[in-house]
């Protein structure tokens, strides 16, 4: 009778392709649960205006995670993104004093992609590893934004401020406010650019294997410029958005945030070792994120445990990462 045991290596691709399902679906299933958890546990959950808060609390995340998803795929590291955040909102508020708001919010958005490029200048020039790079580059950042200042807080011209703060403005969709759609904005495009485009697909490449990108015909610096130009812009626009709530823009603005849109990214699914991941992921592992916050608030529990919940989770996201790799090798 003929043998019809599946072979070794058929077996290895079965367990692999489960492990990838699993992957991808695992976080999503996640949220659906907690979902369903804080419906039936609150009377508020549900509510128009807590969903718009929700949403509208997950727009600065949201750019700062798109950032961090866009330059992990590629391979690399980003720790600067809210010193670049800061410096961006302080040039804005400043521009803003003397050339008007339309001028402040462009020049916020220059300052970001031009901090941005420098960031991938000098990883791809000196051959420092990115994580290193970027937390010196972020430290000369927040230094940067002490200079600007001289230590203070900076704010528009009374005249100014109501139209400053147009990001945090309602729209006519359900009081969504113009930030949210901002960041849905920014996501949709740095999503089809990863997804849909010659670009997208050499970030991967880069991060996948960085030597054979280069043996294809990569110019592997390029695409790190322009991926670290890309986080600049989106930790500009975070910025903005920041400063248009508060009014104002200091230094200190987002201080360890950085480490929370890595965590989405992570815990969406974006491998830390690059040239895995999407942007969709990315955004899932802010709703969560998310979520847990908004859950911690709505249930009353101390705000001491979110910190250990969301640790569990980056842990648990980078162990499952690992374990996905082995299976697959």
């Amino acid at each position: 009778m003929a043998d019809t045991e599946a072979p070794p290596e058929a077996v290895a691709r079965a367990t692999a392709s489960r492990f990838t399902r699993l992957h991808d679906f695992g976080i999503v299933l996640t949220v659906v649960v907690i979902v369903v958890a804080l419906s039936l546990t609150t009377q508020t959950f549900m509510t128009t205006g807590n969903l718009v808060n929700l949403l509208d609390q997950a727009a600065v995340i949201g750019l700062l995670a798109c950032a961090a998803t866009l330059v992990i795929i590629s391979g690399a590291f980003d720790l600067s993104i809210t010193a670049v955040l800061a410096v961006s909102a302080i040039v804005a508020v400043v521009v803003t004093t003397h050339a008007g708001v339309p001028a402040g919010m462009a020049a916020g958005v220059l300052t970001g992609g031009v901090l941005g490029a420098v960031n991938g200048l000098v990883v791809i020039t000196v051959k420092v590893h990115s994580f290193i790079a970027t937390l010196a580059l972020s430290i000369i950042y927040r230094g940067l934004a002490v200079i600007l200042t001289a230590g203070a807080i900076v704010y528009p011209r009374d005249a100014q401020l109501r139209s400053f703060q147009a990001l945090g403005w309602p729209t006519v969709l359900g009081g969504i406010t113009a930030a949210s759609l901002l960041f849905l904005l920014v996501a949709a495009v740095c999503w089809v650019v990863l997804a849909r485009t010659t670009f997208g697909r050499r970030i991967y490449a880069v991060g996948g294997n960085e030597e054979a990108a280069r043996l294809s015909g990569i110019r592997v610096g390029a695409v790190r410029v322009a991926v670290f130009a890309i986080s600049g812009v989106c930790a500009a626009l975070a910025g903005l958005i920041l400063a248009s709530r508060g009014g104002s823009a200091q230094a200190s603005m987002a201080t360890g945030m950085e480490l929370t849109a890595i965590a989405a990214a992570v815990v969406g699914g974006t491998s830390v070792l690059g040239g895995e991941g999407a942007i969709w992921r990315g955004l899932i592992g802010v709703l969560l994120i998310t979520l847990i916050g908004n859950g911690f608030n709505l249930l009353g529990w101390d705000t001491i445990y979110q910190q250990v919940v969301q640790g569990a989770l980056i842990l648990g996201a980078v162990s499952f990462d690992r374990l996905l790799r082995g299976r697959r090798s």
